[in-house]
């Protein structure tokens, strides 16, 4: 042990059995593909094991979008460094009310940092509510992060982009770019502005886009 004062923040979602991120998009099921009382004789003694099983789609829970996710020849989740992911400086941006644009993140120093926009939508997790009018950014707001030389973006609520039409403007712009997007944050109301690394690695699965991540937050002491 080093002394130490540093405090650690979830971010993410706990994934549960047959739980909604999507609508449209099936809840996982998680059992067991070896039970305890199944492996019972198969090691000495009494002991025993279990070994799980998940059938999941991709954007369950908080999830990483990399550039494949939105473009065929982006790189995937084995591709997106773990630079990209890992001890990035992080901003909270607080915003309330439905369309985010540039606006929001004027005057800021967006460089090289992990933004993460705050609505507080995360607060309908797991309701109907969440499912539509949630906010989100406008194709400015993208531009001018990535024009800014943003890291990484995040946000609180269902979708990055408006799931009122058919256009996903913010993902196109952001994912073209190189810049990776989570979704589904929680908990950023317990976040300084800044002053915190923030970190969102998936595993390395390749010829795959999305998959859920472990967003956290360190906060020096």
């Amino acid at each position: 042990m080093n002394g130490s004062t540093q405090r650690l923040v979830e971010l993410n979602h706990v994934i549960e059995e047959g739980m909604v991120t999507y609508k449209g998009v099936p809840g996982p099921v998680i059992c067991d593909f070896l039970a305890r009382e199944a492996s019972l004789g198969l090691y000495e003694g009494d002991t025993t094991f279990q070994i799980g099983r998940i059938d999941m789609v991709a954007n369950t829970g908080t999830y990483l979008d990399t550039p494949f996710h939105r473009w065929a020849d982006g790189a995937d989740l084995c591709g997106v460094g773990l630079e990209q992911v890992t001890n990035l400086p992080g901003l909270v941006v607080r915003h309330e009310g439905p369309a985010i644009g540039p606006e929001a993140f004027a005057g800021l120093d967006v460089k090289g940092k992990a933004v993460l926009v705050h609505t507080g939508w995360d607060r309908h997790w797991r309701s109907e509510t969440y499912l539509a009018g949630h906010p989100f950014l406008t194709a400015e707001g993208a531009t001018f992060l990535r024009d800014s030389g943003v890291a990484l973006v995040g946000i609180d609520s269902h979708n990055i982009d408006d799931t009122a039409g058919k256009a996903r403007p913010v993902h196109s712009i952001l994912l073209r770019a190189g810049i990776p997007i989570v979704e589904h944050l929680t908990g950023l109301d317990a976040l300084p502005d800044e002053g915190f690394v923030f970190n969102a690695p998936p595993p390395r699965v390749k010829g795959m886009g999305t998959f859920p991540v472990r967003a956290h937050a360190v906060i020096p002491g």
